[in-house]
């Protein structure tokens, strides 16, 4: 009885808490619209990116008291404020957003998420992430590029205009290399070979590097896990139960093994693939040691 008026409790801040940070952000939207000069229009971008770390901080605090939560956060200690850094991680549940905002928003520039075209259109969200100068992406399949090839690069050329905004201010690009939440149905459905992760896609981080490479000082792998809380995680923190989070990060270089043309240079694409193959494997391995229940986890 006790966890579900929590959860009602939780729900009801959560929602309040969303609801008045977007629509403060949409203010500063109608300005930035309004704004004569790009100087000014940067201006509002801060001022959007400090009430997005508002409502991180509110967030952070609601999970902290509802839940007796061990937070177990390994590496990153040489990440600053003032970088440039694409942020890869493994995608368990909307608890992820809570928890990296919640790790990173006093070390790195407040994260930017890639999301669907559809979404700039959700009422207050939308408006609140386009003054948050986060990039809107319309992705064309495979299929659909063979009937209309008269499209292809385009994919390439919004993310370049999208990514332009992040040139003369410091961001972090937060990039779900899985492409959707991972579950076990999913993870039986895609036959990938790991036990606790989906396939990692290589073509939004391929894009995201193309149009950002140069500028990014590092790219930061980080693994999530909620080992006591594994089937319904972010249920389990509206509710109080969560109760060990555990957040390993690693600062990887963005070297010739990153820096490429993945989209007409086939050796460089398959070693671009095997890289990226290689980390997630290395991930899958740690998440192992991660979900052993008498594992001491360091």
């Amino acid at each position: 009885m006790l966890a579900h008026l929590i959860f009602v409790l939780n729900t009801t801040l959560v929602i309040l808490n969303s609801a008045l940070c977007s629509l403060a952000i949409c203010f500063v939207a109608i300005l930035k619209v309004l704004l004569p000069s790009a100087a000014l229009k940067a201006k509002g971008t801060q001022l959007a990116n400090k009430i997005m770390w508002l409502w991180a901080t509110i967030n952070a605090l609601i999970l902290n008291v509802s839940n007796r939560v061990e937070w177990d956060i390994e590496g990153g200690e040489e990440l600053k404020q003032d970088g440039w850094y694409l942020m890869i991680s493994n995608h368990l549940s909307w608890t992820d957003i809570v928890v990296l905002c919640s790790v990173f928003k006093d070390r790195i520039p407040m994260p930017k998420f890639f999301l669907k075209q559809q979404l700039l259109y959700v009422p207050f969200i939308g408006m609140a992430c386009w003054a948050l100068d986060m990039p809107f992406m319309r992705r064309y399949s495979r299929e659909y590029l063979i009937r209309h090839p008269e499209r292809r690069g385009q994919d390439l050329a919004t993310t370049r205009r999208s990514c332009a905004k992040f040139k003369h201010t410091p961001t972090t690009v937060v990039n779900y290399v899985e492409g959707t939440r991972f579950t076990k149905q999913k993870q039986r459905k895609s036959r990938a070979g790991y036990e606790y992760l989906l396939q990692p896609k290589t073509g939004g981080i391929a894009y995201t590097l193309a149009a950002m490479g140069d500028q990014f000082d590092s790219i930061i792998d980080v693994t999530l896990a909620y080992p006591d809380n594994a089937d319904k995680p972010f249920r389990d923190v509206l509710m109080g139960r969560m109760s060990k989070i555990v957040v390993r990060i690693r600062v990887l270089p963005v070297d010739e093994q990153v820096r490429g043309d993945y989209f007409n240079d086939k050796p460089y694409k398959r070693q671009f693939q095997q890289w990226l193959g290689d980390v997630w494997q290395e991930k899958d391995e740690l998440l192992k040691e991660l979900h052993q229940p008498s594992s001491s986890i360091k």
